[in-house]
Formats: C-alpha cells, structure tokens, sequence
C-alpha cells in the first residue's frame, strides 16, 4: 500500500480548489438558521444540498428527519457511508449544516448570505462555522479518490447551534452507522490561518441558583441598617468567598487541570485583552499560564442576579436575593462531583449565618484528547506536511457536549477535534469569514491524515 505525499495530494486539492469554494459559497446562500426552526424547510433543503455533494465525492448519503427525546420531530441530519473493506480502519467524520442568525445585517461589511471574498478570506455566515467543516470532509475525500484506504462514515448534524437536543436520540437509534475507529469533528479551529492545531481539551459545565436570605421580609435600612446586612451584600460576600487574594477559584473538590499533552505556547496577553475588551487597567485574575486559565482550570461566573433596578428603588433592607453561577469545569473532572462540592461549599459559607439554599441544574461532561492515540500522532505530521509548519495544539475554554457524548456512546474511538476556524473568523459574529490559504491546508491535511490512517 502506497502512502500519498503531500505535495501529490496538494496538486489534486488544487486541480479541485474552485468546486470547494463553489461548495462553500452555495452553502453560505442557503440560509440554514436553525434557530428559525430546526425542521423547517430551509433546513431540509440545507440538508439535502449537503448530502448531494458528498455523494459526488463517492460518499452514499442519505437526509433523515431525527426525533426528539419526547418523540416530537428533531433536525434534518446527513448520514451515510463510504466502504472500501470489511477490514479497514473505519474513520467517522463530523461537521454540522446549520449556522447562527444574523440579527442586523447592517453590521455586516457584506451581504451575510452571499460569499465575498476579500483579501484572502471568504466572508458569509456560516462560512467557518460549519461550512468550511463540510468543504474539510468534501475537499478532502476529493483529493483521495480511488485512493482511500479507511472506510468513511459522515454526520452532518442540523442543529449544533440550538444545542442538539436530538442528537444523544438520533445517535442512540443509528449505533451501526456511526460505530467508527476514528472520529474527526470538524468544528472548532486553528492556532491562526497559519499554524495549525488540534483541539485538545474543552471544559464540562454545570449551574446551580443560590437563595441567600438575610430575613423574613423587607425592613427600613435606617432603622436596621448595620448589624443587619441586606441579602445583595451578603450574597456579594459569599460569592467573594470562592476566590483567594490571586482570583484563584478556591473552592475544595473543584478540580484545577494543567493543559492536555502540556503547552506548546502560552496565549499572548497583549491578544487576549484586545479580543476580550477589558478595560484599561484590569489585571487578569488568577495565577499559573493564562492558557491553563482559560482552557482547563475552573471558572465560575454569575450569569444571572435578581436585584432590585437602581430606577425606583427605595430604602429598605432587602430580605432575599437569588443568583446563578455557572461552574465551567476542568476537563476531566465528572461536572456533577464538582457541583455538589460548589453545593457544599457555598452552603457551609454563609455569611454571618445567614440561609443560603442551593438548587442544582444540568451538567455537562468536558473532553480531553488522547495525546498518546495512534490518531493523535498522525494527525499532527499531517497538519506539520500540509502546514509546513509544526502545529500548536490548544484548548477551549467553552463546551462542546456532543463531543463527550459521542465518547461515551463510543468509548474505543480515537477522537480528533479538528476545524476551519482561526481568531479572524468571527464565528456567530457579523462579518465572519475563512482563510482561503488555511482551508486548503486544512483540505490537505485531513486527506494526509486518512491516508495515514489506512496503513
């Protein structure tokens, strides 16, 4: 069996190089918001266009409608499947159809929906997240043609940005058709359009909404303002009681991780506030890499405060307030062991006796790589030869819940997060675009990487 190099490999990408952007610009036209409705027609036609094209890269694919848990109709979803033998490696590949909304298309430098390309970037929504996942898989099995050596699996989900609430059922129902080796998402970025990455870790989360009550009901704060605190200031005081004097979360049985395979190279500061936007001034909480601060050490944030509005208010004492904290994990931690120690700890902290009550949410499992997979090891030279560059391997600080879902429900497949996007891409933001350079390199790496797979 003849391993191909990279540069045969690149000439077919580029003899392909206009039929992929044709596939990326028509679909950047469709207009797949799910969020206008996961089973509406736009969706289906989205869906149907998907599978279309991945038949003419030899792929045989099928639109099916899934179900949601409570049996009501889910998402329009492409799957089907590429066999080139009962022995081979059997490699999954993941991308998602639908994109996000545009609430104001006046804050768009082009049209949203219709594919501009500018200095070396296509512009559309949808361009990066997740089209340019799809072109990855089409552009890639393109470029190998006759020439693979691993079976193919796809699912193009069609509804990753409301959530996928049908996917744990839609999986679940097709075990067979996606049972895989390997399995390569196509949906998350690289280090810049340049240097390219493999995702390595992405945090689990969980929420919990705390009661802090002070009193049975209002009094006048002058009448017994000071030794009676309002409950505003004592649910700020419990809050503060999670942090230590470096802004480290402190809070026993949350778990802190150093980053997946350890740091190749630490996020630059300078980057991070500018993208961020913090104001002048603000120093960064916390102590070690801001990578591992970012990416795999605990974060809680108060998402939601119930308080009275400053307009109107009036002097009183409030008795009771309610808060939400959302617990971004570490990612190998259970998100429901770390809740119950958030649980624990805020309860056993209440400020000078006061009732805290704690209801706990959902949870959701983080990720980590295998660093030592055979996967693993491939995909990296392949990114290095398509590249020309070694990659820089990152984490993400955010969730991906099918991910760890798709772990579990197949606990012996390698995972690989892979995907089209870099920090110009402005995914689920106006003006959001794709490196042209850094898609194809990314064509050629995934199709380096498959063929690796089939020795």
């Amino acid at each position: 069996m003849t391993t191909l190099t990279a540069d045969e490999i690149r000439s077919r990408v580029e003899t392909d190089w206009n039929r992929i952007v044709k596939v990326l610009a028509e679909k950047v036209a469709l207009q797949s918001i799910s969020a206008k409705g996961i089973t509406a027609e736009q969706m289906k036609r989205s869906a149907e266009f998907v599978a279309d094209e991945l038949r003419l890269v030899g792929v045989d694919t099928k639109v099916v409608q899934a179900s949601n848990a409570d049996g009501t109709p889910g998402a329009w979803e492409v799957i089907g499947s590429h066999i080139v033998s009962p022995d081979a490696l059997t490699v999954l590949l993941y991308a998602h159809h639908d994109v996000q909304p545009v609430p104001d298309p006046a804050e768009w430098n082009t049209d949203p929906f219709v594919a501009t390309e500018i200095d070396g970037r296509l512009y559309g929504r949808g361009s990066a997240d997740d089209g340019g996942g799809i072109a990855i898989h089409s552009g890639a099995l393109k470029a190998l043609g006759d020439d693979l050596n691993v079976n193919i699996k796809v699912f193009i989900e069609g509804e990753e940005e409301m959530g996928s609430p049908s996917f744990i059922p839609f999986i679940e129902a097709h075990r067979d058709e996606f049972a895989a080796d390997v399995i390569i998402v196509a949906d998350s970025g690289n280090w810049s359009a340049d240097i390219p990455s493999l995702t390595t870790s992405l945090r689990g989360n969980t929420c919990v909404d705390v009661t802090v009550q002070g009193l049975e009901h209002p009094v006048h704060s002058g009448q017994y303002g000071g030794p009676i605190l309002d409950s505003n200031t004592l649910a700020a005081m419990l809050i503060a009681s999670m942090y230590d004097e470096n802004g480290d979360l402190a809070v026993p049985g949350v778990a802190a991780e150093e980053p997946i395979g350890g740091l190749q190279h630490d996020l630059d500061e300078t980057t991070v506030r500018k993208d961020s936007g913090v104001v002048a001034g603000y120093e960064f909480a916390g102590t070690g890499s801001l990578a591992s601060r970012l990416w795999t050490k605990p974060s809680v944030t108060v998402i939601g405060f119930d308080a009275h509005p400053v307009e109107g208010s009036f002097n009183v004492i409030a008795p009771e307030t309610r808060f939400r904290l959302s617990l971004r994990t570490a990612p190998t931690q259970r998100p429901e062991e770390a809740q119950e120690a958030l649980a624990a700890f805020l309860e056993s902290h209440a400020p000078f006796g006061a009732k805290v009550t704690v209801e706990r949410g959902e949870n959701g499992m983080g990720w980590a790589m295998d660093p030592t997979a055979v996967a693993t090891k491939d995909a990296l030279e392949a990114m290095t030869e398509a590249f020309g560059v070694e990659p820089i391997n990152k984490g993400e600080g955010g969730s991906i819940p099918f991910i760890p879902e798709l772990q579990r429900i197949f606990p012996n497949a390698q995972v690989l997060v892979t995907g089209p996007e870099d920090p110009k891409a402005n995914a689920h933001s106006p003006n959001e675009s794709i490196s042209l350079p850094g898609l194809k390199n990314n064509v050629i790496t995934e199709a380096l990487l498959l063929d690796k797979l089939g020795k």
